[in-house]
């Protein structure tokens, strides 16, 4: 009877039961459900852009994506969102990870966490071919000159601090970014290195107009819900991978992107 009960004793030890309230195991779930759910920003050219013909989904983190699916033996689902709801849509469970070269802020390593850096772009201005009082960055930040940003980006963030004298105005969406320019509301937006190839790519209206120097480079990553050093670690590994055996470089070069590499 003594032995039976200490074999009962040691067979409790061994069992872990996940308790109220304490962290799910997103791998152990992922792995049960074969899925993999990943946010993107369909909007985003040469990352995770939606075609509005095709509706098929093409760019450098949707490669990204499936390679980290393959990885873990799942299949891939990919869920909208955007960069306004992104903290709301990852801390909610709608997704497992937010793949959309995603910048890394202060403001949002509060609220998420991040894997290494696998891209990273400064600050670039689309204007339009017809605006007459823009020629350089230093036009940009002067008295009667209109910047727009789209609410939620980075961009919004870093120019409510950098600029002095122009006016900024926050709109909510990219489109309505590019509609306030293209019409002569706004004398320039400003976007990332990938964005501004999908202007000067699709749309004859388009100007570019670089920074002389470095103006404000972020690195860019994959996002979580905090926790779950478990998922944390295997998603990062899977990413240093892919950065040492070429498969990050491949789906860079696919997209044009190679500037915006970090290796």
């Amino acid at each position: 009877m003594k032995e039976t009960f200490c074999r009962f004793l040691a067979m409790l030890c061994l069992v872990q039961p996940v308790l109220a309230g304490e962290a799910p195991d997103r791998l152990a779930r992922i792995a049960a459900s074969k899925q993999l759910r990943v946010c993107i920003w369909p909007d985003y050219y040469g990352i995770s852009f939606r075609n509005p013909k095709t509706q098929e989904l093409a760019g450098v983190d949707i490669d990204n994506a499936r390679e980290l699916a393959r990885e873990l033996g799942v299949e891939v689902q990919f869920i909208d969102s955007s960069f306004a709801r992104l903290v709301a849509d990852v801390t909610a469970d709608r997704c497992d990870i937010a793949m959309f070269a995603i910048g890394i802020t202060p403001q949002r390593q509060e609220k998420l966490r991040f894997t290494q850096p696998h891209l990273a772009s400064d600050i670039y201005a689309i204007t339009t071919k017809t605006n007459r009082r823009l020629h350089s960055w230093a036009d940009i930040d002067k008295p009667g000159t209109v910047v727009v940003v789209a609410r939620g980006t980075l961009h919004e963030t870093v120019m409510k601090t950098r600029l002095m004298a122009a006016e900024l105005r926050v709109v909510d969406t990219p489109a309505a970014r590019e509609q306030e320019v293209q019409s002569g509301r706004a004398d320039v937006f400003m976007t990332d290195y990938a964005f501004s190839r999908r202007m000067l790519d699709n749309s004859d209206w388009a100007r570019l107009i670089s920074p002389a120097g470095s103006y404000h480079v972020t690195p860019y990553a994959w996002a979580m819900a905090p926790g779950d050093d478990r998922f944390h670690a295997r998603v990062d590994k899977v990413l240093a991978d892919m950065k040492r055996d070429g498969r990050l470089l491949a789906n860079v070069r696919r997209h044009g992107l190679d500037p915006m590499l970090v290796r």
